[in-house]
């Protein structure tokens, strides 16, 4: 059943897969295939998505640098009755993509204005972080020089509701860092490139996910989650090491550093405490196993 319209056509906003292609919705799908323009930030990224799917409507790219001086051209088609879809590189429009100004400069015009909705980075991270998710801010990308991000994390100090970021990898340790001294200690998620082939999740307090993170490259957009003040998430105690120690006793390969870095993202309990609870499990003495210092 195709969407009510009215006189002028209607934009749609729909939200695209950020990696596996399978995420898209029905919805979704048969909207790009209705429309006479399908407006993206990236055609060329967006034509791959398409031709998995057969979808043969127009594009016309939209993105950051273009956004002001295109969108009164597909405004005008919405005016003269054609439907059109709005698509970013991958989720949600508007979540730290382009799609504001259109979105605006349509609700101006009178054009009627449809969420399509589906995938966002900011949600997928969330549901499995492990954190409180009954009230979180989303912050974006923080800002890329120390100057100017440090302040901007001063001002996020007694927030008191989870916390997420978007960050580049080659900023990911800087960020840490900066968190580090100004938030304090706290439980955090590492969630980098959701849904795709090389999906990552870290949980741990700041310092052991850079100590975990030391010495490797990280590739991929990455998705902080961050408790708020107060709100480390459920609390953990030695006594739940027992259970997950035993269970990856029974994997093979894993290694000690391993058992207390997914012990300690687990728990979020203090990676030394774990690895001194590993080490009595085991029956070994303290810096004698595998060379491993706490």
């Amino acid at each position: 059943m195709k969407e009510e319209r009215e006189k002028t056509g209607t934009l749609y906003v729909v939200a695209t897969p950020i990696g596996n292609l399978e995420d898209i919705t029905l919805r979704a799908i048969r909207i790009l295939k209705e429309v006479s323009l399908i407006a993206a930030e990236d055609t060329r990224r967006t034509k791959k998505l398409l031709n998995v799917y057969g979808i043969q409507t127009p594009l016309i790219s939209l993105y950051d640098q273009t956004e002001r001086s295109k969108s009164p051209l597909i405004i005008s088609r919405m005016e003269e009755g054609q439907d059109v879809a709005y698509v970013s590189d991958a989720g949600t429009p508007g979540i730290s993509d382009p799609g504001y100004i259109l979105i605006n400069q349509a609700i101006a015009a009178g054009v009627r204005v449809v969420p399509v909705p589906g995938v966002s980075a900011v949600i997928a991270a969330l549901s499995i972080a492990g954190l409180p998710m009954d009230r979180f801010v989303f912050s974006g990308f923080p800002p890329a020089r120390s100057s100017r991000r440090r302040p901007f994390l001063e001002a996020l100090k007694g927030e008191t509701r989870t916390l997420v970021f978007y960050e580049s990898p080659r900023r990911l340790f800087d960020l840490l860092r900066d968190m580090g001294d100004i938030l304090g200690n706290r439980k955090i998620v590492i969630a980098r490139e959701l849904t795709k082939m090389f999906e990552e999740v870290q949980r741990g307090t700041v310092q052991d996910v850079l100590e975990s993170l030391e010495g490797k490259e990280i590739k991929g957009e990455v998705t902080l989650i961050v408790a708020g003040k107060g709100k480390a998430g459920p609390v953990s105690s030695v006594e739940d090491i027992a259970p997950q120690f035993l269970a990856l006793r029974k994997e093979a390969g894993v290694s000690i550093k391993d058992m207390v870095q997914r012990i300690t993202g687990d728990t979020g309990l203090p990676r030394k405490k774990v690895y001194q609870e590993v080490l009595k499990l085991l029956g070994e003495l303290p810096g004698k196993a595998e060379g491993e210092n706490p």
